[in-house]
């Protein structure tokens, strides 16, 4: 092969690592478990055929109200994918690194919650102290459970608040626009994104804020417990409708968002010895 072309072939593929977002960069990760709760967010609905169908923030989903976008974040930075159907404790939390709960249900989406309790928050409080990384994504005032669930992130000093701010008319998405300053400790590669109707949260150690808005309002929070790490945010936030690139414009970095937290996630994972 000419030299010419052995050059411009280098030439393009560094052009192209240089142009990749900067998480598309990292070192894959290696058996890093991601696990998906379906126990407290258990939604069904018929489809077009009449099928009973599981849906509503879970990997599989493709449409707006799914995680497929975000599960194939992890795929690329190494992560294997899993689902958790039934209540956590030691057992069944055994070889995940990190552990995904989303909008628990109330009873208007499903006939018989699984709502959080005591001896479901101290299996998951001790498996964070062990070194989990835990991942709490409530909603709104309007669409979830907050009384049960505040059993769990209680525990890290977190609480969520259960109301509903960001409220957005119609279109006008600078209603849910949110800024991050520059070199932001988990979002370094985003300066705007979108979360709407998201619950805020009142902290106590060991929990302190990473996100807090115009008016003050804690958005987001960290906790550090034993060897684990506590995210939270109001929000489920990372679901198709708003990481696709279809619906808002497109200075919003809800994708890139995404991403950053997928890799933040992936480093606060225990190394294995």
């Amino acid at each position: 092969m000419p030299r010419s072309r052995i050059f411009r072939g280098v030439l393009s593929l560094m052009l192209m690592a240089m142009s990749a977002p900067a998480w598309a960069q990292q070192s894959p990760t290696k058996e890093v478990k991601v696990t998906l709760d379906y126990f407290f967010n258990h939604e069904y609905k018929k489809d077009k055929a009449g099928n009973t169908i599981r849906w509503h923030y879970t990997w599989e989903e493709q449409e707006y109200g799914g995680f497929s976008l975000w599960g194939h974040i992890f795929d690329s930075l190494g992560a294997k994918r899993d689902t958790l159907a039934v209540a956590p404790s030691a057992a069944t939390l055994k070889g995940t690194g990190i552990y995904i709960i989303v909008d628990p249900d109330t009873e208007k989406e499903t006939a018989s919650p699984n709502y959080m309790n005591d001896t479901y928050a101290k299996a998951i409080y001790n498996w964070v102290k062990a070194g989990g990384v835990l991942v709490l994504l409530q909603n709104d005032s309007l669409n979830s459970e907050f009384t049960n669930f505040n059993k769990l992130s209680d525990r890290f000093g977190i609480h969520f608040n259960g109301d509903s701010k960001n409220r957005v008319q119609g279109r006008n998405f600078e209603q849910g626009a949110v800024f991050f300053p520059p070199n932001h400790e988990i979002f370094a590669n985003v300066k705007k994104a979108y979360i709407k109707e998201v619950s805020t949260l009142t902290l106590k150690a060991p929990a302190r804020a990473v996100h807090k808005d115009a008016d003050n309002n804690i958005l987001m929070a960290v906790a550090k417990v034993g060897k684990g790490t506590v995210f939270a945010v109001g929000d489920p936030w990372f679901y198709n409708e708003y990481t696709d690139g279809k619906k808002l414009p497109a200075e919003f970095q809800n994708y890139s968002a995404a991403a950053d937290l997928a890799v933040w996630l992936l480093k606060q994972v225990p190394a294995k010895k």
